[in-house]
């Protein structure tokens, strides 16, 4: 009995040092990410104007995004804004695997990418809604995307729920998300005490 109560003890003194650290550590917010949530917000209301789903943020095509955006830095808008289509993103090997995404996850995913001076959110939401890059956004199996900018450039990616398009690992596999971390912190630590 003794144990349990020690048990009970030790489970809330760590769960609560999870929370306050949780609630502690330092949230990064920036210009560039609200115009980035901005965009994603006029995406979803667009979506939702045609009765579809809203695009949910994902992770990991979020850093995807921001990896291209970083490379695209240097290029400059062209003076005659063209639509050039999706970027496979076979294209990107090196940045799929700088933010951990195993490559079979990706396959479905879509980059779009467009350049607009200073990034007016209006213009932007028309790159993407009033050109050919709507008719993936008009597409009920993108579920997820990523967003990331860079002065002029935009760069969206779109994920699907399907173990192609997901940017996930696969099923079954523990992720490394707090949570996760400390469940198997309390499954370990569970095993030692007696």
């Amino acid at each position: 009995m003794v144990s349990l109560i020690n048990l009970h003890s030790w489970f809330l003194l760590c769960f609560t040092l999870f929370l306050v650290s949780s609630l502690l550590l330092p949230q990064s917010v920036t210009c560039k990410d609200s115009d980035e949530d901005d965009v994603l917000q006029g995406i979803n209301n667009y979506r939702q104007s045609l009765q579809l789903p809203e695009l949910t943020k994902n992770k990991k095509a979020g850093c995807l995004a921001d990896e291209i955006a970083d490379q695209m830095d240097k290029k400059p808008c062209p003076s005659i804004v063209t639509i050039t289509g999706q970027s496979p993103l076979s294209t990107y090997s090196t940045l799929v695997n700088k933010c951990k995404i195993e490559p079979s996850s990706a396959t479905d995913g879509i980059v779009l990418p467009v350049c607009v001076p200073k990034l007016t959110s209006t213009l932007v939401l028309s790159n993407y809604t009033r050109s050919p890059f709507a008719r993936y956004l008009n597409d009920s199996k993108y579920t997820g995307a990523g967003m990331g900018s860079k002065d002029d450039w935009m760069i969206m990616v779109l994920t699907t729920n399907t173990q192609s398009g997901s940017f996930e690992s696969g099923v079954g596999c523990l992720g490394y998300s707090k949570v996760g971390l400390v469940m198997m912190f309390f499954l370990v630590g569970g095993l030692f005490i007696n």
